[in-house]
């Protein structure tokens, strides 16, 4: 186990009574008073802790029982904390005549948990990959004690050194461009060695669920981070991910029980961390010392999930199955694995204040162990949100992980879901012209038109692309497709989310490497020569979009037309899609030409929404636009209008 990781002087304090119990850490590290979940599981690692004995005479709290699981060094303490204050508790092991006091902090709420709020459809999210957004402080970039790694910026699949303080000193930027929330790719320990130039400067291969990654920051940057956010507005969403873990977790190499991983068989064979026998960057490889594997790798294919003829062995090798050989699939089946990520996810939001959470690959888990997660929130953060990444462009299917869902027997209780829909919609559309039928913005309309699927559409997380697709630009600039692209993803009925750089026509496909759409911010890093978070230092092409999408950004802002108002969508006719809000008297038109030449829309198709309006403003530019029977659109154009009636 990593020194860094054994930073058990931060969390416990041990009184030793002639021979000491050894314990190496506890989990949580510390926890809170008043939740309406009294219980609280804590995980204890120590060299036979399996066997101890534990008391306290707190007050309030009860011992309710201890779990000794299969490796003899782990023990469960499950503790009822209803009545206790908070405190310094002690708790009392004792095991084979050895003793051991340790100090446990109950801490007191800093906010009840119907006033956490999470994110809305009044919100827009930015997602940002910490490594690769600035880098505040060179000294983290490396650090002692963790795998083998390599920070180099010439790799674009390797660490470049963002960081916690790199983003805390450009949040004015935020502001600027008047986005409401951040969402951060995963930011917890992720101790993953570098192989054959593969890297998890990602995120997503945890390794450790109660510390930021040093190379990121502590934990108590992470925190003044979110205070700092909060102070100028913002909303911070934490990305955590329930599917799977990194493979040097210390769960790997002494498995709490025979069933905290899914085909565990091949940890039982492949314990060291850099095994030869495994491939680690491609997930092909399947023998151990000549041997072959247990290894069950996922299929990828999330319809099983919900597929009312799937066949058993498609459905477990859908959720069974490892997501890549170095990411070891948790098993949700286990109560105490899933105790122990839902007490994960609530300690964040309480010792950070986090506002939301994004939980990755979220069909792959077990469904009814997230659907508890997610019922344990609701009920203890009633106001809080979560969304989760649910891959599949069908909008039947993600409407049916939607809390309160009539397609499936299942209640997920997951508020939020991602509208893949619309994004593969949009990609195919933006190569084509719009037609009388099928292509170009037809393929949007003919996707909103199953919003009736949705128990809420308004809490549809909708994007464009993101950390694991191409760029929207590929690998060009030309905006007027993207402008497009933004003038619908911010006044449709959605959750909007955009992707760090795009604002400054950051571009990138994944054809070579994923870390080709995971650029650098510019100027975010020492040595750059191109500074994007400043007009001074933006090219003329990149000032113009960053102006452009952030006035229709800031008129978004606190905009009740877009947020809670009736949304109007007419077929594409002629070329030209449009959609319309209507709230308390007010009307906002988008309307897109579909087409690669000039075009003529005539208003009195529209006159079901426009009434006898004969003047718009432009939000964008702010200029009057006459409504006398046409109106002339550029090739591409995006034009968003609001009725002077």
């Amino acid at each position: 186990m990593k020194k860094y990781l054994i930073t058990l002087g931060l969390f416990l304090s041990v009184l030793t009574m002639n021979a000491q119990v050894k314990i190496d850490r506890i989990e949580p590290t510390d926890w809170y008073v008043g939740m309406k979940d009294a219980s609280l599981q804590l995980m204890v690692y120590g060299k036979d802790i399996r066997s101890a004995e534990v008391t306290t005479a707190y007050p309030g709290v009860k011992i309710d029982s201890l779990v000794r699981l299969d490796s003899p060094d782990y023990l469960l303490v499950y503790l009822n904390l209803n009545g206790a204050q908070a405190g310094e508790m002690k708790l009392d092991f004792a095991n084979k005549g050895k003793k051991t006091t340790v100090k446990y902090q109950l801490k007191q709420r800093a906010l009840s948990g119907d006033e956490h709020v999470g994110f809305t459809n009044s919100d827009v999210l930015y997602m940002l990959m910490p490594d690769r957004f600035a880098d505040g402080n060179p000294k983290n970039d490396q650090v002692k004690g963790m795998s083998n790694y390599v920070c180099d910026r010439s790799k674009p699949s390797l660490r470049h050194g963002g960081d916690m303080e790199g983003i805390r000193q450009h949040l004015d930027y935020f502001n600027q461009l008047g986005v409401t929330a951040l969402w951060f790719t995963p930011v917890l320990t992720n101790d993953s060695p570098d192989s054959n130039g593969f890297s998890t400067y990602h995120g997503y291969a945890t390794t450790d669920y109660y510390h930021v990654d040093p190379r990121f920051g502590t934990n108590a940057e992470y925190a003044n981070l979110v205070k700092e956010a909060h102070a100028k507005g913002l909303k911070v969403v934490m990305d955590m991910i329930f599917n799977h873990c990194g493979f040097e977790h210390p769960w790997v190499k002494d498995m709490p029980s025979k069933d905290w991983f899914n085909t565990p068989e091949w940890l039982s064979e492949a314990k060291d961390a850099n095994d030869t026998g495994r491939d680690r960057t491609t997930g092909m490889g399947d023998t151990h010392n000549g041997k072959t594997s247990k290894y069950l790798q996922t299929s990828y294919k999330l319809t099983p999930v919900l597929d009312p003829y799937a066949s058993k062995i498609d459905l477990k090798e859908t959720v069974d199955g490892w997501f890549v050989p170095s990411m070891p699939d948790l098993n949700q089946k286990n109560p105490h694995v899933m105790k122990y990520l839902i007490q994960n996810s609530e300690w964040w939001i309480e010792t950070v204040g986090i506002d939301g959470i994004r939980m990755d690959t979220y069909p792959y888990a077990d469904r009814e162990g997230m659907s508890e997660w997610m019922k344990t929130l609701d009920t203890e953060y009633p106001n809080f949100n979560t969304v989760g990444e649910t891959w599949v462009t069908e909008p039947a299917y993600t409407a049916a992980w939607q809390k309160d869902s009539k397609l499936s027997p299942k209640n997920s209780y997951l508020k939020t879901v991602m509208d893949f829909s619309f994004y593969d919609k949009l990609n195919t559309a933006k190569k084509e012209e719009t037609d009388a039928w099928w292509k170009g913005f037809n393929r949007i309309y003919n996707s909103l038109v199953y919003d009736y699927l949705y128990p809420n559409p308004s809490s549809v997380m909708a994007f464009i692309e993101n950390h694991d697709t191409d760029r929207f630009l590929g690998n060009g600039q030309d905006a007027t497709m993207l402008k497009q692209a933004y003038a619908l993803l911010l006044t449709m009925n959605r959750i909007p989310q955009l992707y760090y750089g795009t604002e400054v026509l950051m571009n990138g496909t994944k054809e070579v490497t994923d870390g080709n759409v995971r650029k650098d911010f510019p100027g975010g890093f020492a040595g750059d020569t191109h500074n994007c978070f400043t007009a001074e230092g933006r090219s003329k092409a990149e000032n113009e979009m960053f102006d452009w999408t952030s006035k229709l950004l800031h008129w978004r802002q606190g905009n009740e037309v877009i947020t809670k108002g009736k949304q109007i969508q007419f077929i594409p006719y002629e070329g030209i899609y449009v959609i319309a809000r209507q709230y308390n008297g007010r009307t906002v038109l988008t309307i897109l030409n579909g087409k690669d030449s000039k075009s003529t829309m005539k208003l009195e198709r529209y006159a079901e929404v426009m009434g006898n309006a004969k003047e718009a403003t432009d939000v964008i530019s702010g200029q009057k636009v006459a409504l006398n029977g046409t109106l002339e659109l550029a090739p591409r154009e995006a034009l968003i209008i609001e009725l002077n009636h």
